[in-house]
């Protein structure tokens, strides 16, 4: 299943889902579905540095593999995904999202892009 309909499924399972971008190791854009905004662009690219800071010391102290990273501000939220081969999927919520649920189905849609990668 091509990417881009993975990110729309994903938006269209969680209400408040306002965007899903996935991203590849150097913070690129390589698809985006939702509301398009360059904040968006950007704020998936620092989350990214995150991700992979996180990564590093995780691995660094043998702590295991991350599933997954939610940021919550007061604008909303984010998750980020960690694919193969460093890229990773940012899926940005507003506040009334039901959290749950976006963690729920942005693991179902990590799956399927792991397995297309």
């Amino acid at each position: 299943m091509p990417y881009l309909l993975l990110l729309e499924r994903l938006l269209r399972s969680v209400a408040g889902a306002e965007a899903a971008l996935l991203l590849d190791a150097q913070g690129e854009v390589v698809v985006e579905a939702g509301t398009r905004d360059d904040r968006y662009r950007l704020i998936g690219a620092y989350q990214g540095i995150g991700l992979a800071t996180a990564q590093r010391t995780t691995a660094r102290y043998a702590a295991g593999r991350i599933g997954y990273i939610m940021c919550r501000y007061a604008w909303g939220t984010v998750i980020l995904r960690p694919l193969r081969d460093g890229y990773y999927l940012v899926v940005r919520l507003s506040p009334e999202a039901h959290l749950s649920l976006a963690v729920h189905h942005s693991a179902l849609t990590q799956q399927a892009l792991d397995a297309e990668l």
